[in-house]
């Protein structure tokens, strides 16, 4: 008896749906597949945010000192002239920035490994490049999701049948975060 479900694919074409299938669920709150994939989406989902719940505060708060550019108010760099050449001045900022601990980085790697990465692209810009951005898959996992299941032990997905598909007659169901 095997421990996964082959849903009809080799290794990589499962591994890679999987994780597909896992991105967008965590991103969008729900996706609509077939049951047998559901189950094995399930596991990996609940595995990740459980990771994301036990490892969201553990990490240090640290003060460290950059130095930036300075900047005009066309958001162009100052420079001042210093012995004939053209130098950029800096000024140094002190910023509050996390730290992880090494279970937390190491939690943050493991779900690097499982989530593809996710652009967003603005409604009004479709179909361009312009004004589209990175989504942080693993900051979001661990500042909105795993804040809302803290209390929880276990069971955050939950799967609603909505019946078989036309095509194949496949159990179609909805897989959704609780």
């Amino acid at each position: 008896m095997g421990k996964y479900r082959k849903l009809g694919r080799t290794s990589d074409q499962r591994k890679a749906m999987i994780r597909n299938q896992v991105t967008n669920l965590l991103y969008h709150g729900k996706i609509r597949t077939t049951e047998m994939r559901a189950k094995e989406v399930r596991k990996v989902a609940e595995g990740i945010i459980a990771l994301a719940v036990r490892e969201k505060d553990n990490y240090d708060t640290v003060s460290v000192t950059a130095k930036v550019p300075r900047k005009d108010a066309e958001g162009k760099r100052v420079k001042e002239v210093q012995n004939g050449k053209k130098v950029t001045v800096y000024d140094e900022v002190t910023k509050e920035i996390k730290k992880d601990q090494p279970s937390r980085l190491h939690a943050r790697r493991q779900m690097m490994k499982v989530f593809y990465d996710v652009t967003e692209i603005p409604a009004e810009a479709k179909g361009r490049k312009k004004n589209t951005k990175k989504i942080d898959m693993v900051a979001k996992m661990f500042d909105e999701v795993a804040p809302k299941y803290e209390s929880r032990n276990g069971g955050y997905t939950r799967i609603i049948k909505i019946g078989p598909r036309k095509g194949d007659g496949a159990m179609e169901v909805i897989l959704e975060l609780v």
